[in-house]
């Protein structure tokens, strides 16, 4: 891993990026949505500051268990002065976290649970999906495995529905 001098305050968005193991694009994406951010040099460069470092292994963290990223910029919004998340900001964050990740479980469970049920079910003539319309929730109302919600806005015009 590449070492940055301690004199050196901002990062390039090379440096930055092999320094995280993020990739250059993942670093401009992240910026996008507000993750992290930087100032532009004279040039139209980026710099980044190097606590933005402790930032994107925050990020890229959450990420890993699961955490959508609209989920980890609300959760460095609400941190002081978007100062980079500690120890205990991930402790805390990780415990609203961890309900989230326990539901996401049991889905998945029950996905494995159903995949051989799905293997062998015929889709287009099924009239019940344990994966798409699990409980038959729909059943009253629709059939079929893959459930599409209708927008009458977007049917072609001279259409019917059938």
């Amino acid at each position: 891993m590449p070492q940055i001098p301690e004199k050196i305050h901002e990062l390039t968005v090379g440096q930055l990026s092999a320094r995280s193991g993020a990739a250059v694009s993942a670093l401009h994406f992240y910026e996008s949505k507000g993750l992290i951010s930087s100032r532009r040099t004279a040039g139209n460069q980026r710099r980044y500051t190097r606590d933005t470092l402790r930032r994107v292994a925050f990020i890229r963290a959450a990420q890993r268990v699961g955490i959508p990223l609209a989920t980890i910029r609300e959760a460095l919004a609400q941190l002081p002065e978007e100062r980079t998340p500690t120890r205990e900001d991930w402790s805390r964050l990780s415990e609203t976290w961890r309900a989230e990740l326990d539901e996401r479980i049991r889905q998945l469970n029950r996905l494995r649970d159903h995949l051989t049920d799905c293997i062998g079910c015929g889709c287009l003539s099924l009239d019940t999906c344990v994966l798409s319309n699990p409980d038959d929730v729909f059943g009253d109302r629709l059939t079929g495995s893959r459930l599409m919600t209708e927008n009458p806005a977007r049917r072609p015009p001279n259409t019917r529905r059938r």
